[in-house]
């Protein structure tokens, strides 16, 4: 099938396959695809390659092929709803439904309002309306106290009076005189599907970032046996802050990769663009770095968010929780593109991560490690961040890890079964570079202060050193007058363990 061997073929890169590629794209061209799963495959294929073009020619080719898509789409004789399943939403032609939170759908309506609508027939739950809609239409109470079956849309016509319902009624959130965060806790309340059907440019079809030069491939992808992650992690980088304008840009594309997703990262939902870093990371890599404005930041950690890019094409994002010199991260390479050169991907956002913050230890939460997470389990997550150097903060893990080293090293052709997958993944993993704090983080959870909360008095007169710097103009501030008090940081391990 031509379609296999283009898969075949992505990661093959001679001036032999480069051209087995170009024929391959021009016969599909021609080739009505009615398989719903077989239509998806191709788009994921041609995303690949868009991201990892071997010549201007395929890359000029694959796009021509993507703005095919909504066409095929709507060729498709099926019931499309498999397509706005979050393995593969996104695709242009059509539509993602989630309940989606007040923020996202208020910024939905600000930048894409002609493709934004309420999906009724997806809403299940009336009695919720009943204990919000009464703040904006009179007299409603009159119903909702004493009648069933109450016709909630018609009062909502009655009062729009021909406007769109969503704009209308964000409209009303907005007029109540209540805070920011409790109108949007009213809103998500009510659980209101949305419908989002995007345009090609905020598809994951056609989203791109405008970008001066591609980077073509005409050798093999950098595997991770060839990453050397020390130093990786030494490399100088340059990040620069963009403007305003820039900023905002870098911002709306990165909710809408992850809207489209399903997805919605709290860095993105409520970044600050005021500070938004620019990152040239080489083969094509552009990331951009953000933090929170002062009134979204966590209590005690530092927060910043990355979104990367492969050739303007969204391929993951990062998110970094920091206290001290010990940061909480979280990497999530897009699907599609866990082919191409996730080890070197992985290694380079740390270096940002580590030259921009200063921290020196990373842990992994083990859900990304496989941890109820059976994807992670069928991918080997686990081995992907040992053989990088990460080790269980659980000794008794640790142990079961030395023993599957010890049976991989001796026994040919042995591989870790699931069952004992799922048992490594129950500990968090950490990478630390400074060896003489090697440990010191293993036990700690920022809950775990929480939990204490007898002691959080005690907590407060801690942080006093530090606790104006939590609202200066970049959080980093904050993190690196941390980083030189080694007393707190004692205190607050110890408060976490």
């Amino acid at each position: 099938m031509q379609i296999d061997r283009l898969d075949e073929l992505k990661n093959q890169f001679t001036s032999d396959s480069a051209q087995r590629i170009l024929r391959l794209l021009h016969q599909l061209s021609r080739k009505k695809i009615f398989d719903i799963d077989l239509l998806v495959r191709y788009h994921e294929i041609l995303l690949f390659i868009r991201a990892y073009p071997q010549n201007a020619t395929i890359a000029r080719a694959v796009e021509s092929e993507l703005r095919q898509f909504a066409n095929r789409v709507s060729a498709l004789d099926v019931d499309l709803a498999s397509l706005q399943h979050p393995e593969v939403s996104g695709i242009a032609g059509t539509s993602v439904t989630d309940t989606f939170s007040f923020y996202i759908v208020r910024w939905l309506l600000q930048r894409h309002p002609a493709q934004v609508t309420i999906d009724w027939d997806w809403f299940e739950d009336e009695n919720r309306l009943a204990e919000t809609w009464p703040r904006f239409f009179p007299l409603l109470e009159e119903d909702t106290f004493v009648e069933a079956n109450i016709p909630y849309r018609e009062w909502l016509a009655a009062a729009r009076k021909g406007r769109p319902e969503l704009p209308w009624l964000i409209d009303r959130f907005n007029a109540l005189p209540n805070s920011d965060k409790e109108r949007a806790e009213l809103y998500d309340s009510q659980q209101i599907y949305v419908r989002w059907t995007p345009d090609y440019n905020a598809s994951r079809t056609g989203m791109r970032l405008p970008t001066r030069r591609l980077c073509y491939h005409r050798r093999p992808l950098i595997q991770r046996r060839d990453v050397d992650f020390i130093r990786e992690l030494a490399q100088p980088v340059t990040l620069t802050k963009v403007s305003k304008r820039q900023s905002e840009k870098a911002l709306d594309m990165a909710r809408e990769a992850s809207t489209i997703r399903y997805r919605e990262l709290y860095g993105f939902t409520h970044g600050d663009p005021k500070h938004v870093y620019h990152v040239e990371l080489g083969r094509g890599v552009e990331l951009f770095l953000m933090g929170l404005p002062p009134n979204k930041r966590l209590p005690l950690r530092a927060y910043h968010a990355a979104m990367i890019y492969k050739n303007g094409v969204p391929i993951g994002y990062f998110e970094g929780l920091s206290l001290f010199e010990h940061m909480e991260s979280g990497f999530n390479l897009y699907y599609t593109f866990r082919d191409g050169e996730t080890a070197w991907l992985y290694a380079r956002t740390l270096n940002v991560m580590h030259q921009f913050t200063g921290v020196t230890a990373f842990s992994l939460d083990p859900y990304q490690i496989g941890h109820e997470n059976e994807e992670g389990i069928e991918s080997g997550a686990f081995w992907f961040y040992r053989k990088l150097g990460f080790r269980p903060t659980s000794k008794e893990v640790l142990q079961l890890t030395l023993k599957e080293e010890e049976k991989l090293r001796t026994r040919k052709g042995y591989r870790t079964p699931a069952s004992t997958l799922r048992k490594l993944a129950a500990s968090p993993m950490i990478f630390e570079l400074d060896e003489k704090r090697r440990g010191d983080w293993d036990n700690f959870q920022v809950r775990k202060i929480g939990f204490k909360a007898q002691r959080v008095k005690n907590l407060l007169s801690l942080m006093r050193s530090v606790a104006k710097a939590k609202l200066a103009p970049e959080e980093v501030t904050y993190l690196r007058l941390m980083q030189k008090d080694e007393k707190l940081r004692r205190a607050i391990i110890k408060l976490g363990s």
